[in-house]
């Protein structure tokens, strides 16, 4: 019998579209060198089927009325950490494919590992590692005091291979580490290419779907942070999250980026310790730890990071250049709204620092992405630039418009009483998020411009 030839596309990673032979160039969206070689199933190795002239050959799914699905909560269970759990959407549920990225060294193993080792004790479980030998996955499980009586463990890189092991443990957490190193037999291309790493994510989160199991899939960063690899594989998982470090701080921030099954952009703070990852349950009171002398040019934030309230110390650094045209450095901050809010802040505000130099810092390493910042920026700047201490007590949010206006942010409320719970005495929010009921020992007042604001920090 002749032997049946796979068939062949070619693929572009942006936007999906397929050509017949390989270009340099898209023709829909023109990106360049974005086509690459694609193998399809072998119909002889129970691939797709090619389609009849009818248009389809395939068994017919069966289509249910909406209202007739059933409404019931997904069957989660909690992977013991609980700030896992949180930024997960409230625990792991079965059938669900997970990416985890992060920087080298920045805890992905470690954090999967001491997982692993502990559902291993209530459920089955299997780690891949295809990038450290089996010894050395057991001297760091040794070495972080982890249970290892239950956990599979094997080192492997086919695909092919990992399935079969899976289907005969049968785990219901499955963890791949890396994604970049497995490969499948059916593609000629490298480890790593393009087409392997689309391939065998495919094929392990089809395995993942059909039997139930929690799929775990670690992924490398490029430089900028970003996940390695096409962009389709952050179509084909179900949730996406980041583990972030800094090279100067032992704390680590889960950050959801995609979750089909909770919010997105929900945080989880970690501490590196000898001992592995350890929780840490009061983040606002980590990034809260504050210089004894006061000082000017700083002011705290109460931000909104997924379901949580997090106050975090935000710094400003105003002084006279030195050089034709004046700097603007923004770390943990857009750079971008920066320039915007120093024109808001000249505009609206009377402050003319065209030719001083701006730098604004985020203590701690965090990464403020959302708009409540930005009265508190402008008072740090203020502060900076007159060389006046705010009150240590003070909590301060609202997102400034162009026109000078404080407009007002989602839950307010929440994010006084977590001010609150901390100490702080005095806030200054927008006029519509003044809270219905006094809030005790809080003095909290509402401002609708930016004039009122910095009149506010004068009384």
């Amino acid at each position: 019998m002749a032997k049946t030839k796979s068939k062949t596309a070619f693929v572009c990673n942006e936007c999906g579209s397929e050509y017949s032979k390989w270009q340099g160039q898209c023709s829909d969206c023109g990106a360049w060198n974005s086509v690459v070689e694609f193998r399809l199933g072998n119909p002889a190795r129970g691939g797709a089927a090619a389609p009849s002239k009818s248009g389809y050959s395939g068994a017919l799914a069966e289509a249910r009325v909406l209202k007739d699905i059933d409404l019931d909560e997904l069957p989660r269970f909690s992977s013991g950490i609980s700030e896992l759990d949180r930024v997960l959407g409230g625990g792991l549920v079965p059938g669900s494919a997970i990416l985890v990225g992060g920087n080298p060294g920045a805890g992905k193993s470690t954090l999967l590992l001491q997982t692993l080792c502990h559902l291993a004790q209530q459920v089955p479980a299997l780690y891949i590692t295809g990038e450290e030998s089996p010894q050395q996955v057991a001297m760091r499980a040794q070495r972080l005091a982890l249970p290892t009586d239950r956990l599979q463990l094997m080192s492997e890189t086919s695909v092919e291979a990992i399935q079969a092991a899976a289907e005969q443990i049968k785990p219901k957490i499955l963890v791949v580490d890396s994604i970049q190193v497995v490969h499948s037999d059916e593609l000629t291309s490298a480890p790593g290419s393009v087409s392997q790493v689309r391939e065998c994510a495919a094929w392990l989160t089809r395995y993942a779907k059909q039997t139930g199991t929690v799929l775990f899939l670690v992924g490398h960063v490029t430089k900028d942070g970003s996940l390695a690899g096409p962009k389709v594989l952050e179509h084909m998982i179900d949730c996406s999250i980041l583990l972030e470090d800094t090279a100067d701080s032992r704390f680590r921030m889960l950050r959801g980026q995609k979750n089909r099954f909770g919010a997105v952009n929900e945080l989880g703070v970690f501490a590196m310790t000898g001992e592995g990852l350890k929780e840490v349950k009061n983040p606002s009171a980590i990034f809260l730890n504050r210089a004894t002398e006061p000082a000017s040019g700083s002011a705290v934030v109460a931000v909104w990071e997924g379901t949580r309230p997090l106050l975090v110390e935000i710094q400003a650094l105003v002084d006279d250049s030195q050089i034709a045209n004046p700097r603007r450095v923004a770390v943990g901050l857009e750079q971008n709204r920066l320039n915007m809010l120093l024109a808001v802040l000249h505009r609206h505000g009377g402050l003319q620092l065209g030719d001083q130099d701006v730098f604004a810092n985020v203590v701690g390493g965090v990464r403020v992405l959302e708009t409540s910042a930005d009265l508190a920026l402008l008072c740090a700047l203020v502060s900076s630039f007159r060389d006046r201490v705010l009150p240590r007590e003070l909590v301060i949010f609202g997102e400034v418009g162009l026109a000078g206006e404080i407009r007002p942010v989602p839950s307010g409320q929440e994010r006084l009483a977590e001010a609150a719970k901390h100490g702080f005495t005095q806030a200054i929010v927008p006029r519509a998020n003044l809270p219905k009921q006094p809030i005790p020992g809080m003095d909290v007042k509402g401002v609708n411009k930016l004039g009122e604001a910095l009149a506010a920090l004068e009384g």
